[in-house]
């Protein structure tokens, strides 16, 4: 009878179960397509990275890069219009009105790039938004069930970034990133792995 050869060890290692993170419902269906806000702005999202547009960082007359280009902003404003949003008229509107809470706009609004630039916006999510924690404990539901999908992100110096939390999640909680860093928009997990800090996580509408 010929001799079995052993498994490898990990074969014999026990299987590590994924958390259950619950979703939660958002009330809202801006767009009345049937999907509520947060789902909206995940599949929107996901629309993007779909369509692959190459990270490209320039100045656009009018303000909207064609379809095939982007950067990490772009990914968040148009997931925000596939659920129903001008999220380039609601900042622009919220500069007008209070030119004196963003800073990076330096007192003289321009719609062309304003709505493009991650300091704005956490300025208008900040604003208009449910602000949440910035901790992530791996492993722990009560505090990954505040990480929900189409929460927004955003990261600080030396590297700032913006980016959409994804509802695909890694087996110890931690979600997935919906953005673009290059070389196109992806799903990616950098939440901890990005490498500067996160200045702000929001949830919009607020409810």
């Amino acid at each position: 009878m010929p001799r079995l050869k052993p498994l490898p060890l990990e074969n014999h290692l026990p299987f590590e179960k994924s958390l259950d993170i619950a979703q939660i419902s958002c009330p809202i269906d801006k767009d009345g397509d049937g999907l509520d806000d947060l789902r909206d702005i995940v599949a929107g999202a996901k629309a993007e990275v779909s369509r692959k547009p190459q990270y490209r960082s320039a100045y656009y007359q009018g303000g909207n890069p064609p379809e095939t280009e982007g950067v990490c902003t772009d990914v968040v404003w148009r997931a925000f219009r596939d659920s129903g949003y001008n999220l380039k008229d609601m900042v622009d509107k919220d500069i007008r009105e209070n030119i004196s809470k963003y800073p990076r706009v330096e007192g003289k609004p321009d719609p062309n790039i304003d709505y493009r630039r991650v300091p704005n916006l956490q300025v208008f999510f900040s604003r208009h938004g449910l602000e949440l924690t910035k901790e992530i404990r791996p492993g722990d539901v009560e505090n990954l069930y505040m990480w929900q999908p189409g929460d927004i992100v955003t990261f600080g110096t030396p590297h700032e970034h913006i980016a959409i939390i994804s509802d695909k999640r890694r087996p110890d909680g931690v979600p997935y990133l919906l953005h673009n860093a290059g070389p196109t928009a992806s799903e990616t997990d950098q939440l901890q792995s990005w490498p500067s800090p996160i200045t702000g996580h929001y949830r919009f509408p607020r409810f």
